[in-house]
């Protein structure tokens, strides 16, 4: 027995510790990354790493063999970000591994974009240091503007502008009158406490800034000049932290003084305080451009037709993502959806294509990245699945070639249930599969010559009945391909200019089932 406990023990901690004193890896931790890394001179390259995720063990033997390459170099660290949370919070960091560069400005560090193998990231390396050259060569040092006003040196990793110098006669204005939430110190200049907390005040009031997006507010009040505010809050020792929210009573801050401590409380109080994100209709490129770019996953959802649903299914589904929206908007992900052949090049490129309304997918903008729902999309399965990505244990593919595909604008919905109207064709389907891949057509009921002059009037020619391995179709000239429902779709109000719909699988036969086009 004691034997197993012993083995089991060892198995724990070898799922634990990723890298050892042995290795050529630095190990951060939140005390000392600040004098490791924020104060140092040198390029680093940090990843945030959780011990239990797959693709952080995967990493590991080529993130040992750069720190090797690149020894006296450049320098590379791991941060546990597990047990440091704070120090991920600080970061930015909400999957696994996510690997930042330190670069001439510690207090904006760049995320790496290459590759995983060692040669890939000693690259991205070596990249990043000529560019460190180059800046200090033109004299452009890329540090932070903040200059401690008293005690002790180096960097402090922020920008004393961002804390927001408070006053008697601003304080109700700026804090009591905002909607935002706000942080706020009663210092003295006197205070030896309140010159150690300067600087991590400082930082953690750049970065707080920066990840909600100004929603959440750093101030400071000298309560030696201004006794008033001061005395109203009951100020008596220095430095004293409080949290101000509107229409509520303020109250103290009891949390640790590092800025990480500092910024993962502010984190805390945005996604308690912030509406969730909006949820936008892809109506054209800059949509989705400035929803995905400032977030480091957009969600999106493909719903099917409006035919398909009516306005009372549609806003079911919709009603779906806005409660995940709900819980996961302190990830601050970006949300969107489109209908079924509305953007058909961001469906293909996504690997959706046609059939498996609704679907969604997960996509990273900036690493060309994606992931698809592949459980049912509902609450229990959308928060599996966005679960199991925030952990970094998601299957990820690149998107379409590794460039965003063409979006195209289009109408926003207006909410009501679809109209069909205008010219209809009338067309019996045979052999059509459960996405409606359709093989053949039966047309013993339709009289071509009826409508031969009208398509004639869009330039379009019948292809006549081709091989079982393709649908008949109309076509402006060009080859035709297996068509899928939402293609057919597409084919028939883009290209031939009809309303259409399939309305429903009519019958089952022995060849397969029957389906309408409208």
């Amino acid at each position: 027995f004691a034997r197993l406990v012993i083995l089991g023990c060892s198995l724990v901690l070898a799922v634990q510790a990723l890298y050892s004193a042995s290795d050529d890896v630095i190990e951060l931790t939140q005390s000392n990354f600040n004098r490791e890394v924020i104060q140092s001179d040198s390029l680093w390259l940090v990843e945030f790493y959780a011990p239990w995720c797959g693709h952080c063990r995967n990493l590991a033997p080529d993130w040992k063999k750069a720190a090797t390459a690149l020894k006296g170099i450049v320098k590379v660290g791991a941060v546990d970000a597990d047990q440091h949370k704070s120090l991920g919070g600080q970061y930015g960091v909400r999957g696994f591994p996510t690997i930042k560069i330190f670069g001439a400005n510690k207090n904006k560090p760049e995320e790496y974009q290459g590759g995983r193998s060692s040669q890939a990231i000693v690259d991205g390396a070596m990249n990043a240091l000529r560019n460190l050259v180059k800046e200090r060569l033109s004299g452009r040092s890329g540090g932070s503007d903040y200059k401690q006003s008293g005690g002790g040196g180096g960097s402090s990793g922020g920008n004393k502008k961002d804390v927001v110098e408070l006053t008697d006669d601003n304080f109700d204005k700026l804090v009591l009158d905002s909607d935002d939430v706000w942080l706020v110190e009663f210092f003295a200049p006197w205070c030896g406490h309140c010159k150690n907390l300067e600087p991590e005040w400082a930082a953690a009031a750049t970065a707080v800034k920066e990840q909600t997006k100004g929603k959440v507010r750093l101030g400071a009040v000298d309560a030696t000049v201004h006794q008033g505010v001061s005395s109203r809050y009951g100020i008596r020792g220095f430095p004293t932290i409080k949290i101000f929210r509107k229409g509520e009573e303020p109250e103290d801050y009891q949390g640790g003084r590092t800025r990480g401590d500092i910024i993962e409380k502010a984190l805390d109080l945005f996604s308690d305080n912030a509406p969730p994100p909006e949820l936008l209709e892809i109506l054209s490129e800059d949509v989705l451009k400035k929803t995905c770019e400032d977030s480091q996953l957009c969600i999106i959802a493909v719903l099917p037709h409006i035919l398909d649903t009516g306005a009372a299914g549609r806003n079911s589904y919709l009603d779906v993502m806005m409660k995940m929206a709900e819980k996961y908007k302190k990830k601050m992900w970006g949300w969107l959806w489109t209908e079924a052949g509305a953007q058909m090049e961001l469906e293909s490129s996504l690997g959706i294509g046609g059939f498996g309304y609704p679907a969604m997918a997960a996509i990273n903008t900036r690493k060309m990245k994606f992931a698809l729902l592949r459980g049912s999309f509902s609450e229990t399965g959308i928060h599996e699945f966005l679960r199991e990505l925030s952990v970094g244990r998601g299957s990820t593919a690149t998107l379409g070639g590794g460039v965003m595909p063409k979006l195209h604008t289009v109408e926003p919905w207006d909410g009501k249930d679809g109209q069909v109207s205008g010219n209809h064709i009338d067309i019996m389907v045979g052999m059509c599969s459960t996405a409606c891949r359709l093989e053949d057509y039966d047309l013993s009921d339709v009289e071509l010559d009826d409508f031969k002059d009208e398509l004639s009037a869009f330039g379009l020619v019948w292809s006549g009945p081709v091989r079982s391995t393709s649908p008949l179709l109309w076509t402006n000239g060009r080859p035709g391909r297996p068509v899928t429902e939402i293609l057919l779709k597409r084919h028939m109000r883009d290209t031939c200019g009809f309303s259409h719909h399939l309305v429903s699988h009519k019958e089952d036969r022995k060849e397969g089932r029957v389906c309408r086009v409208l």
